[in-house]
């Protein structure tokens, strides 16, 4: 009897087996073409994304759309990057952060170029007014991008008005398009916007828009590549690798060779006469400039240190000169400067900080006269990414950041407003990534936001 209950078990075993194996089998085989296939969405590559935070209160962010909502004290600051939603519906072509406001640089079908949020009390937005039916009363904030409609010559088309560069100070905004114009607005007490300085002016609620041929600039024979605006002071670079300054100097950055202020747009002259400029760097008064070569130059404002490690040098350097401090570091590629530190990426994607601040090191260090490199771990590198280097660098005026080749944002310094984007206002010591949904290509760094240009993973 034992032998055949066994018996029976073992063959329902083997049956069950072959009956489960042969009804999968069939299975499979019959509903085949029915099987969904998991085809990933592809966002457009061409598209880029852009990501705010940091002090929302201004405006600066452009994320709400209603004013009650923008008021309220929980939305007051931003700490994590944020999807701008103008950025969904619009192509962003480049961003600029000045304080408290911003603009961007878009391309649309209707001929709007530029578009700008945040603070308006200087008109550094243009002339914004929130009904012209009801009367034209200025806005002194804009809580979400607005057009900012650029005059136009008879004959110019919406390709001549599409944006080539532009940057933003502390109340104006200078933006260069296509055709070579450049056009200056906002506060211009120090000669900024590239006009004459008209004593009493009011900026609240002007309407004017300057503008400047690049021909009156730098001739027929060159044209501006970029522009980079201080505090109250703007540059000017050229496709021949010239530099143009006018605005406020009385740290001597504008470095004309004085320290006065001026709207006449002129070169700065100095050790970087006959070199070809290709990159400039100002946050405030401090400047820092690298020719083809790989070498710095810098002037304006040093007294922390950061144009000279010698305590007899001068702490207002109104003339451009070649920075010794940096030699030994090897051949730079990028260069940043903060209110009181500067910071430089040589071609193997080492960074270097000095100056006063927090530079990076740690809550014990504050304070270096020559250039100490952060550790590649701080930025990415690791056994599983040992290629991982930085390839671009930038600062505020109290913070600093750095983009590696895997896209990632780095950030540290003083986080008053969240504008580091770690979820928190403490200060960061050392180098944190921001998290950030896509490869970060390029970053405004504003006093109290910033904004991130990206391309999407996919």
């Amino acid at each position: 009897m034992f032998h055949s209950v066994r018996s029976f078990q073992s063959f329902q075993q083997i049956f069950k087996r072959q009956y489960t194996a042969k009804a999968k089998r069939s299975l499979l085989k019959q509903d085949e073409n029915k099987i969904k296939v998991y085809e990933p969405k592809v966002s457009n590559p061409f598209k880029k994304r852009v990501y705010v935070w940091g002090l929302q209160e201004t405006g600066a962010l452009g994320i709400f759309a209603d004013v009650k909502k923008a008021k309220e004290c929980f939305t007051s600051i931003v700490h994590h990057p944020t999807r701008l939603q103008f950025s969904v519906n619009n192509e962003i072509l480049d961003v600029t952060a000045g304080y408290g406001f911003s603009a961007f640089a878009v391309k649309r079908s209707d001929g709007e170029t530029l578009f700008g949020s945040g603070l308006n009390t200087d008109s550094q937005l243009g002339f914004q007014v929130r009904d012209r039916t009801q009367g034209t009363h200025n806005l002194d904030v804009i809580i979400y991008p607005t057009a900012i409609r650029l005059p136009r010559i008879e004959g110019e088309t919406d390709h001549d008005m599409m944006v080539r560069c532009m940057s933003a100070g502390r109340a104006h905004l200078v933006v260069v398009t296509r055709n070579g114009t450049i056009f200056t607005m906002g506060n211009n007490s120090y000669g900024q916007c590239g006009r004459s300085i008209i004593e009493d002016e009011v900026y609240r609620g002007s309407a004017v828009i300057h503008r400047i041929s690049q021909n009156d600039i730098c001739g027929s024979d060159d044209e501006i590549v970029n522009v980079v605006c201080g505090q109250d002071h703007t540059m000017f670079l050229t496709k021949l690798g010239k530099v143009y300054t006018c605005g406020w100097g009385s740290d001597g950055q504008t470095g004309l060779g004085h320290y006065n202020a001026t709207g006449a747009i002129a070169q700065a002259m100095g050790d970087i006469s006959g070199e070809q400029i290709i990159k400039l760097a100002c946050s405030c008064d401090c400047v820092l400039a690298l020719n083809k070569n790989g070498d710095l130059f810098g002037w304006g404002n040093s007294e922390y240190g950061q144009l000279s490690d010698s305590n007899e040098s001068n702490t207002q350097i109104n003339t451009p000169m070649h920075l010794k401090l940096a030699q030994g570091i090897g051949k730079l590629t990028d260069v940043g400067a903060g209110g009181s530190f500067c910071m430089a990426l040589n071609e193997e994607g080492m960074v270097y900080t000095w100056g006063y601040g927090i530079l990076g090191f740690g809550p014990l260090v504050e304070q270096s006269s020559k250039p100490q490199r952060l550790l590649p771990p701080l930025f990415g590198r690791n056994d599983f990414s040992n290629a991982t280097v930085v390839v671009s660098i930038g600062c505020g005026v109290f913070h600093m950041g750095a983009i590696n080749s895997d896209g990632d944002l780095f950030m540290w310094g003083k986080n008053r407003f969240g504008h580091l984007g770690l979820g928190h206002k403490k200060d960061q010591f050392f180098p944190f990534k921001t998290a950030i949904n896509g490869k970060v290509t390029k970053v405004a760094y504003g006093v109290d936001h910033t904004i991130a240009l990206c391309k999407s993973f996919m």
